[in-house]
C-alpha cells in the first residue's frame, strides 16, 4: 500500500500533463483552421498573428478557437518596434534573452499603439523584419496624389 501511495502523485502528474497537452493540441488545431484564410500567419502560446494583403489580425489562442480578434491595416501604421522587457531593441542585434517580448505597431493618426506578445525573440525578429520591409514598401509606393483622402 505504501508503494501505491508513493506512485499516486506521479499518476496525478501524468494525467495533468496529458490534459494540458490535449488543450494545447486543440489550440493548435483551432489555429490551423483560422490561419487558412491568411497569406502569412504565426502561432505561439501568447498570441496568433495573420496577414492578408495590408491587413493584420491578431488574437489569443484558446482550445475553442481564437478570441479577442483585432484587425488593423499596415497603411495606418507609422512604425514597427521590437520590444524586449518594455524597451525598444535593434532588430539587427537583438538580445538573446528577455521575458516580455512584443511587436509594437505605432498607429499614425493616434497616440495609441498595438502590442502583440511573442514567446521567442528570433520569431519576433523575423516578423519585425518582414513587416518593416512591407511597411517601407507601402509608404514608398504611396505618393501624395495616390494617398487615400483623410476623412
Amino acid at each position: 500500500m505504501e508503494r501505491g501511495l508513493l506512485w499516486l502523485p506521479l499518476l496525478i502528474a501524468f494525467f495533468w500533463l496529458a490534459w494540458q497537452g490535449s488543450k494545447e493540441y486543440q489550440k493548435v488545431e483551432a489555429y490551423k483552421i483560422w490561419a487558412g484564410q491568411f497569406e502569412r500567419a504565426k502561432y505561439d502560446i501568447y498570441a496568433v498573428l495573420g496577414q492578408k494583403d495590408n491587413n493584420l489580425t491578431w488574437g489569443k489562442p484558446t482550445p475553442k478557437g481564437i478570441i479577442n480578434l483585432e484587425t488593423f491595416s499596415l497603411l495606418d501604421v507609422r512604425e514597427i518596434h521590437l520590444l524586449v522587457d518594455s524597451k525598444i531593441v535593434n532588430i539587427e542585434t537583438p538580445p538573446t534573452k528577455g521575458r516580455d517580448i512584443e511587436l509594437e505597431f505605432v498607429i499614425a493618426e493616434s497616440a495609441n499603439s498595438i502590442r502583440v506578445p511573442c514567446t521567442e525573440i528570433p520569431l519576433a525578429v523575423k516578423w519585425a523584419e518582414y513587416l518593416q520591409g512591407a511597411l517601407q514598401n507601402l509608404h514608398g509606393e504611396q505618393t501624395p496624389s495616390s494617398s487615400s483622402p483623410q476623412l
